[in-house]
């Protein structure tokens, strides 16, 4: 499929809002999101069969001309199949009218994409660990999501609601005027919607082509390094001669007594057991939610205080220059790992990759991993 370009002058950027959905809508969401997942197992299945049916005739001598074909993976080739497959089998004959078809479709894409990065991981193609087989997605442990690219996608002009295909009109939980006003003015169009459920609560993110001017830097001439630690969260020297030093806020570590006590109630309420089929009881629940709010404040903080420092940093200079950090190498360090987590040094550099591009075309330099700068005297550089 042809990845989406924008225009010149244009980037691709996300508005993310909080939804606040009635209970008939909370069930039309899961419904759709389920149907996502549904979909999504019934394409693994679907070409996976063709490998089993192949392995089982290899295993009985059929020459290899007289195999079962291969079922493709491809997008157009799973929806075609699936579009004949939900009017006769029985997963879905009975209810598959009552969700949008962005709903399947977007199981379907899920499902190609795993096979794709499977086939490219297997021939070396994909960098990073080695990907297994799509799997089937459980009921319980899926996260419930759904993506609407067709239909009537849109931000209302009261600026509290939205509209999505199917789903009609949601209430959000704060304003959307950051996204609207840009559409009334003409400088962003909505090109997809993602629902997503996370920690309790509904989200919605928007997907927009916006018209973005580059903003001059405050001081373009000046170049930053940046050295990210886990005492010090930042130490950033520039040619100047500057030195600064950021503190690591260190937000779960702050919060690690209200998680234990949140842990220990949850311990002792009964809670779901797969083996026996047990589900959990109502106060399980309650102690569950209240955990994950503690959970879902300390993700906040962080990502709040990586923003400020990364957008204070593309603002102000000119060049910037990161370390090219082994995170998942150095998250293997048992004694460091939840340090080096909370402090999340991937997620700086990925900021500040795009802010600096997209927002201030700023040069950004990676320096290299296995550079001595440690080692290099400070008086010999000069």
């Amino acid at each position: 499929m042809k990845k989406f370009r924008p225009r010149p002058g244009f980037v691709v950027q996300a508005f993310r809002f909080a939804l606040d959905p009635n209970a008939a809508q909370e069930h039309v969401l899961r419904s759709h999101c389920g149907a996502a997942r549904a979909a999504y197992n019934w394409a693994v299945g679907w070409v996976t069969a063709s490998w089993w049916q192949r392995r089982a005739e290899e295993s009985y001598g059929v020459a290899k001309e007289e195999l079962t074909e291969w079922r493709p993976w491809s997008l157009p080739s799973l929806r075609k199949a699936f579009n004949a497959a939900k009017h006769t089998d029985g997963r879905f004959a009975a209810w598959w009218e009552e969700n949008s078809k962005e709903a399947y479709n977007t199981g379907l894409a899920g499902a190609s994409a795993a096979f794709d990065n499977y086939a490219k991981s297997k021939q070396g193609k994909r960098r990073g660990k080695r990907m297994g087989a799509p799997r089937f997605k459980a009921k319980r442990k899926a996260r419930l999501a759904c993506r609407f690219t067709t239909g009537v996608i849109r931000v209302d002009a009261d600026g509290r609601h939205v509209t999505l295909p199917r789903l009609g009109t949601i209430r959000t939980h704060e304003p959307t005027v950051k996204l609207l006003a840009r559409v009334q003015a003409g400088t962003a169009r909505i090109l997809s919607a993602t629902v997503r459920h996370e920690r309790g609560r509904w989200f919605v993110s928007f997907q927009a082509e916006v018209k973005r001017d580059l903003e001059r830097v405050a001081r373009p001439d000046v170049a930053v390094g940046i050295d990210l630690g886990v005492k010090t969260l930042a130490v950033m020297a520039d040619s100047t001669g500057e030195i600064r030093t950021v503190p690591n806020p260190r937000h779960y570590d702050r919060a690690r007594k209200r998680l234990r006590r949140a842990s220990r109630v949850v311990s002792r309420r009964q809670g779901p057991d797969r083996r026996t089929g047990q589900k959990p009881s109502r106060r399980w629940e309650k102690a569950n939610a209240a955990r994950n709010k503690v959970h879902y404040r300390v993700a906040n903080l962080r990502a709040d205080a990586l923003h400020k420092l990364t957008t204070a940093v593309a603002a102000e200079y000119g060049t910037v220059v990161v370390e090219d950090l082994g995170v998942a190498g150095m998250l293997r360090n048992r004694r460091l790992a939840r340090q080096i987590a909370d402090a999340g040094f991937g997620e700086i550099r990925r900021q500040l990759t795009y802010k600096a591009r997209q927002r201030h075309a700023t040069r950004i330099i990676v320096a290299d991993r296995w550079y001595p700068s440690s080692k290099t005297c400070s008086g010999a550089a000069r």
